[in-house]
């Protein structure tokens, strides 16, 4: 995959995750997913329910803390899964420190309520996101080396209400250490809250370097972004699955196809990889 990616010119980095609480017992034997600490919270994950063979959505249970041991080994297992990017081909890392994801999970007060050094105060909060991103970055080097956050978000148990100068902070230690990229999830549902401008001020105060936003843009708000300096680059998701030819089609201001959610993950090509480009069935 990454030859052929190199092979048309493109650049393709590898995104790293670890879900932590946003999981269930049948992925991990039976046991617990892990957390900062043992929070309950509304939240589902994709499943296949063994009876129909089908995919369904079920509901996380309460999971168990992490011990000091265990975050230790967290660590050195995405310093080695951004080595095994590297031998892959890839160009890089993005580390998942965004919805509701374990990273996440420790930079918010909501779901973290430790007593030690990784809970508490907003700089033991940021501590897993620094020591994980050190050792990648020492790992491949930092200039391979991203994140994607999520101020905004309040979903999952999410809406800590410190999350916006702890990912302030976060985003100077980013800036000094010299990563590639910050990519910035903006919340895209229906009734999400703002992501304020003073806030893009802040980031790009606080963070030199590349940011890339992601959220139910269009061409006019990606335009407005990029414009106004407060971003590099943007990115589309849901358009690109509809559109395999979306940056055609913004080039020459050509219709979008519609998304449709109902077929996400239902298992095949249907609603995945078989929307045509422009043309191909007379749009």
């Amino acid at each position: 995959m990454t030859k052929a990616v190199h092979a048309k010119g493109g650049k393709i980095f590898l995104q790293l995750w670890h879900v932590g609480r946003m999981s269930h017992p049948d992925f991990h034997q039976g046991d617990l997913p892990v957390a900062p600490s043992a929070v309950p919270f509304e939240g589902q994950i994709w499943k296949v329910d063994p009876t129909t063979n089908r995919g369904i959505m079920v509901d996380c249970p309460t999971p168990r803390a992490l011990s000091k041991k265990e975050i230790a080994a967290i660590i050195k297992d995405f310093r080695h899964a951004a080595q095994n990017a590297m031998d892959a081909g890839f160009d890089g890392v993005e580390i998942h420190g965004a919805n509701g994801y374990l990273i996440d999970q420790f930079l918010r007060t909501t779901s973290n309520i430790r007593h030690d050094e990784y809970g508490g105060s907003r700089e033991n909060r940021l501590r897993l996101l620094k020591e994980v991103v050190i050792a990648v970055a020492d790992q491949i080097g930092p200039q391979r080396t991203a994140i994607r956050l999520a101020p905004f978000l309040t979903a999952r148990g999410m809406n800590c209400p410190d999350i916006l100068p702890t990912i302030s902070d976060a985003t100077e230690f980013l800036n000094c250490l010299g990563i590639a990229y910050l990519h910035l999830v903006e919340a895209d549902w229906d009734d999400a809250p703002t992501f304020t401008e003073s806030f893009r001020q802040t980031i790009r105060q606080n963070f030199s370097g590349l940011i890339i936003v992601a959220g139910k843009y269009d061409l006019p708000s990606a335009e407005w972004v990029i414009s106004n300096g407060y971003a590099d680059l943007v990115a589309f998701g849901r358009d690109f699955i509809a559109n395999p030819d979306l940056p055609r089609r913004l080039e020459q201001n050509l219709p979008l196809a519609s998304f449709d959610g109902s077929t996400l993950f239902s298992g095949s090509e249907i609603g995945y990889s078989d929307y045509p480009a422009w043309g191909e069935d007379n749009i």
